[in-house]
């Protein structure tokens, strides 16, 4: 059954280690406990577990086409009508995905979350709000080596041959001009206190308006 009011969805872009997770968080904060649902595009990286892992690994994983991104249209057009969706669950280590699957329910806000989400034009007419985390090369390098030797099990040589082969030439070719889709810019992710307040604050005047049209 179609919710009585449409959800808004929030898309928000940006660079490696941009600091993307941290506004979202931040925006989910401010928003209220179960206000707002989350989609990320990493969980929709295509299954490669039918190639030898060194062929998995030798994909150039910064490229739209690793990404399956024609389900996560699917799967927020299923969240706006009111269902809920079976998401992915994808192993960085190993480079496929799980059996298992993570069931997101339909909230007020639909937040896509991921660097190439507004490389994308499937996805982009799906969003309400349109965010572009703009962060220093530098500051995202050293973050995402961060992150993938703590959580994805990566060496920092990896990390690093890996940026200068793919990370850095994809960014250039779709996440930077990307930014010319935002509605709305947020430098230095979500340290940046007032540029996230804006997001949050302008997502509540669209959920306010949607709750006043469908009164009327």
């Amino acid at each position: 059954m179609p919710p009585a009011v449409r959800p808004v969805v929030l898309g928000v872009a940006g660079g490696s280690g941009s600091g993307k997770s941290t506004v979202v968080r931040e925006v989910c904060r401010i928003l209220g406990e179960g206000t707002a649902s989350v989609l990320h595009h990493d969980s929709y990286y295509r299954n490669l577990a039918h190639l030898p892992f060194a062929e998995r690994a030798a994909r150039n994983f910064d490229h739209p086409d690793a990404l399956e991104t024609e389900l996560m249209v699917r799967h927020i057009r299923r969240l706006l009508e009111g269902a809920s969706v079976e998401v992915p669950i994808y192993d960085f280590s190993s480079h496929t995905r799980s059996a298992r699957t993570t069931l997101l329910e339909p909230s007020p806000v639909v937040i896509v979350d991921g660097i190439l989400v507004l490389a994308d034009e499937g996805l982009r007419a799906t969003m309400d709000l349109k965010v572009f985390v703009d962060t220093e090369p530098d500051i995202r390098l050293l973050r995402r080596i961060r992150r993938d030797v703590l959580k994805r099990g990566r060496t920092p040589a990896s990390v690093i041959a890996q940026y200068e082969a793919t990370v850095h030439p994809m960014h250039q070719e779709f996440v930077e001009p990307s930014k010319r889709f935002a509605d709305l810019i947020v430098p230095e992710g979500g340290y940046n206190r007032v540029a996230v307040d804006r997001v949050a604050t302008r997502l509540t005047a669209l959920l306010a308006e949607r709750n006043v049209d469908a009164s009327a």
